[in-house]
């Protein structure tokens, strides 16, 4: 995209990169001609590679990253004299070093989230996972007929680790399909579900021996990094389900798949995985027959889209202007 007219004698023109758009969605948007004053390239592949990065945007002063999907570490700030500003879209995470980007006077904003398609997904997760929708759509496409048997999910006990503005809204879902809800969590999350009239656990253990769902609604941070253990895994039923489209890492590595193989949950639901993008059909985990999943659709969904880039263009509008807004500290 060519500068606007007169944006460079205006001072608002720059060089913005949009890092990992895989389906190249942003141009599409409506959101998208907001950039109109400045160049714009769109990278779609994704990159894991430091050089590789730092090559591609060694020019732009600008890069939008899409959630977690590119880390910016201190070594490769340090590789990108150019840059002056980073627009993270929804949330700021770990996958951002905030102190070497404050070092090397390069501001950070993000935007706010939206919650819906989350956990409209979430819950799409869990219907498909406990009708086994996904396995009899492949059966009926090769002519075959039933080949499974489902379980309802009325008077099935969900347990939600976090109780964040996605695990609220699924709260509802679940009281529409009469499903009681427990929750554990940090003393403020547990305060949050009492006012909220729900059942709370002292322990992650008892959350996960008592439900027959386990749905995990945390942000990842070191403190919640593989915080999910297989001990606690291995505390579910066999018919029970594990959910998980939150973040990969919240489970300890390795535990998830072992205790799926062993029976213990009976099954899982996960739109999140480590290492992603993962392209490899033979992935440990998606290669389990008791394993429903998809690649982070979460807020893949074209009014999240327009909300998170909407929100990330304003920001690079507003620090070209001089008067940057939502600034990470």
């Amino acid at each position: 995209m060519s500068p606007g007219k007169g944006s460079e004698e205006n001072n608002h023109y720059m060089r913005v990169a949009i890092l990992e758009d895989y389906q190249k969605a942003s141009p599409a948007l409506a959101c998208f001609s907001k950039l109109a004053a400045h160049q714009v390239e769109v990278f779609s592949e994704p990159m894991r590679d430091e050089a590789t990065i730092a090559a591609c945007v060694k020019d732009f002063e600008a890069i939008v990253l899409i959630r977690e999907r590119t880390r910016v570490t201190k070594t490769l700030v340090e590789k990108l004299s150019n840059l002056k500003l980073i627009v993270q879209t929804a949330k700021i995470g770990p996958h951002v070093d905030l102190e070497a980007c404050k070092a090397r006077g390069i501001t950070v904003c993000d935007s706010t989230g939206n919650p819906l398609s989350t956990a409209e997904l979430t819950w799409g997760l869990i219907l498909a996972s406990a009708r086994n929708i996904a396995r009899e759509n492949e059966r009926i496409r090769k002519g075959q007929w039933q080949g499974s048997v489902g379980f309802q999910l009325a008077g099935r006990k969900l347990g939600f680790i976090g109780y964040g503005r996605i695990a609220q809204r699924l709260t509802r879902y679940a009281q529409a399909f009469e499903m009681p809800v427990s929750v554990w969590g940090r003393e403020s999350t547990l305060a949050r579900a009492k006012e909220a009239g729900l059942r709370t656990v002292e322990s992650m253990d008892l959350l996960f021996s008592e439900s027959d769902v386990v749905s995990v609604q945390l942000r990842l941070n070191d403190a919640t990094r593989g915080l999910i253990k297989y001990e606690n895994l291995r505390k579910m039923g066999p018919d029970s389900m594990f959910v998980n489209a939150s973040r990969a890492e919240l489970v300890e590595g390795g535990a998830l798949e072992r205790a799926l193989r062993e029976g213990r949950p009976g099954r899982a639901a996960l739109d999140v995985f480590e290492n992603e993008p993962v392209l490899d059909a033979a992935h440990p985990i998606i290669s389990l027959p008791n394993v429903t999943a998809t690649p982070h659709l979460g807020f893949v969904e074209r009014g999240s889209y327009e909300k998170y880039f909407g929100d990330a263009f304003d920001a690079v509008n507003a620090f070209a202007s001089g008067k940057p807004v939502r600034v990470v500290p």
